[in-house]
């Protein structure tokens, strides 16, 4: 139905008017839950109307529950991101996670999925460019929420130039578990783009370049901005690239 469709887009409009309002704020822990749950109901809802219950699913059972188990694992033993806690701003805890993180991990991987539909015909790299654009989110995502005290690393050596207070490991722990969603995502045959994908596409480039600009202009973190810009356009700019032919 024609009305489905723009569920999305108004969705993602809701997103954006909740993201330009965050470095507004004082007490950012409620625009952060929100802006959340606004991603995840953006990222599923597209899913459904496109992709059908399967998609939903693959997107749910492996990017939200497997988020919820993996970052479980983490807080338990350190493996595969490195030993941290997460303070008690972000809401309820199972755990010792908050139920809002894996919501997190369900909003961005759908559109960095998409996104390297869009991009390559081959299921290999659009695995792994999926897998790479969606860490390379981590970049601006870890910063910025130590940076508010919604978690801290216990032992954040070794860390890259700038970014102090995270260890590598966090980030090759997400690659690694970005490699398994999108590997899942890959397994259904009907894998090809379609016109109805923009609201994705635009999440996505509007993601990198806000992030961007936020963390160098509004929140002071200019080397989050620097990392997280540089690598993650290498996911980006070949779907701008696509999309401009």
């Amino acid at each position: 139905m024609p009305a489905l469709r723009t569920i999305p887009w108004v969705l993602l409009g809701s997103l954006i008017l909740a993201q330009i309002c965050y470095p507004l704020l004082t007490d950012r822990a409620a625009i952060t839950m929100a802006t959340v749950v606004i991603g995840v109901l953006l990222s599923v809802s597209h899913a459904l109307i496109t992709r059908g219950r399967w998609a939903v699913v693959a997107l749910v059972g492996t990017a939200g529950v497997g988020g919820f188990l993996v970052e479980a694992v983490g807080v338990a033993t350190g493996f595969p991101f490195g030993t941290y806690d997460y303070s008690g701003e972000l809401g309820p805890k199972v755990l010792g996670v908050p139920l809002i993180i894996p919501l997190a991990w369900t909003w961005m991987a759908w559109p960095a999925w998409l996104a390297a539909v869009r991009v390559t015909g081959s299921r290999l790299k659009r695995i792994a460019l999926a897998a790479f654009g969606l860490a390379c989110w981590d970049l601006f995502l870890d910063p910025q929420m130590v940076a508010e005290g919604y978690w801290s690393w216990h032992d954040p050596v070794p860390a890259l130039p700038g970014l102090d207070g995270i260890p590598i490991s966090n980030y090759l722990g997400w690659l690694g578990f970005a490699v398994l969603i999108m590997t899942v995502l890959s397994l259904k045959k009907d894998q090809e783009p379609r016109t109805d994908d923009q609201p994705m596409y635009a999440l996505w480039i509007w993601t990198y370049a806000s992030s961007v600009l936020a963390h160098l202009v509004f929140l002071d973190l200019p080397a989050s901005a620097a990392w997280g810009g540089i690598t993650m356009s290498a996911a980006v700019l070949p779907l701008v690239l696509k999309l401009r032919k």
